[in-house]
């Protein structure tokens, strides 16, 4: 990729922002970070100390007001803002990059597609976690064969935090579009998705578990998908002891598979992506095979592929440079908020709801 690096924009400087967008635009070749907004003065000044070139301002206005020196807008701000702020970027005239979930209904998603189309712009949606090292290796698998016809995909993404953080992502309030449905089950849905195509039916199970809580904590999804796989998702706050990330169960063999992929870990700790980035010990590996439990050392160990976050925005940048595709459309994010919805009502009702 050669010529001038494209200009960005980055709306939002928490968690999303200061720890997976910067980081990554910034080491990009062909992007630059340009301009980061945030009203929060003590986000200012970090993100004044981490990347000293950079225009920092306080709204989004003050952005827009300059849409003709930007070449790209990345919106990682709270959930609520999605949708107003990327409409408000398209229609300035600049491609877009939506943190997920990119809205709170399917149908909302289809809007803001339908309106990047209109426009001739790109819009795309950060689901970083298809570039996970498990769902990569977990992808190869698949691919060659190894695990026979899938059966069966579990899937869980848990932590252990018995004390609320507070904040939008834990409010009750729907308009903040927080929980964990919402918020991690962005991730596995997606994946279930990309792996396994359409999903036919949904039941869920959501629930508030610690005291105080006002979104769900504690969430299990069941998908039964077009082409026959059944995938089981968790997700929760609540896991006193963790499972396994991965489980899947196919014809000739199964893959278990424990731990998260170390990236997150990586840059909350100010690593940044180089040599050997996304990269895991032996003892972290999963294990194929069939007939005996990898916790008593049946199957055999997989190497897992290093993780690439990276190349979400290096597709980003060749999508918007040489035409090449947008690497998470948003109308793929819009079948995994048809998920999204139809698990709440199932969760809600009681019910398998049919999609």
């Amino acid at each position: 990729m050669t010529g001038t690096p494209l200009r960005v924009g980055l709306i939002g400087y928490g968690l999303a922002g200061s720890v997976f967008h910067a980081p990554l635009i910034a080491a990009t070749e062909g992007l630059a970070l340009d301009t980061v907004v945030t009203s929060n003065p003590e986000r200012q000044e970090q993100a004044r100390v981490e990347f000293p070139d950079v225009r920092v301002v306080a709204g989004p206005d003050e952005l827009l007001a300059r849409a003709g020196e930007l070449d790209l807008v990345v919106i990682a701000s709270p959930n609520r803002t999605h949708v107003p702020l990327a409409t408000a970027a398209l229609e300035a005239g600049l491609p877009v990059v939506v943190d997920k979930p990119v809205s709170g209904t399917a149908a909302e998603a289809r809007e803001l597609a339908a309106l990047a189309e209109k426009r001739g712009l790109l819009l795309s949606v950060f689901q970083n976690r298809r570039w996970d090292n498990d769902f990569l290796t977990l992808r190869r698998l698949i691919a060659d064969g190894e695990l026979g016809d899938v059966y069966r995909f579990e899937s869980r993404f848990e932590r252990w935090r018995p004390q609320l953080k507070g904040g939008w992502r834990e409010s009750g309030d729907p308009a903040e579009i927080g929980g964990l449905l919402y918020d991690l089950g962005s991730h596995v849905v997606d994946q279930a998705l990309v792996l396994f195509g359409p999903v036919t039916q949904v039941f869920a199970e959501s629930d508030v578990r610690r005291p105080g809580a006002e979104a769900d904590d504690d969430t299990f999804i069941a998908l039964t998908h077009a082409g026959g796989v059944r995938s089981h998702l968790y997700v929760s706050a609540t896991a006193a002891l963790l499972g396994p990330r991965f489980r899947v169960l196919g014809s000739k063999a199964g893959y278990v598979k424990h731990g998260l992929d170390p990236q997150e870990a990586a840059l909350r700790e100010g690593l940044r992506p180089g040599p050997g980035w996304g990269t895991e010990p032996e003892g972290r590996w999963g294990r194929l095979g069939a007939g005996d439990s990898p916790r008593t050392g049946g199957g055999r160990p997989v190497p897992t592929l290093p993780g690439d976050y990276p190349a979400y925005y290096a597709a980003v940048a060749e999508a918007l440079t040489d035409g090449g595709p947008n690497p998470v459309t948003a109308l793929e994010a819009a079948a995994a908020l048809d998920v999204l919805e139809a698990a709440r009502r199932s969760a809600r009702d009681g019910v398998a709801v049919t999609l």
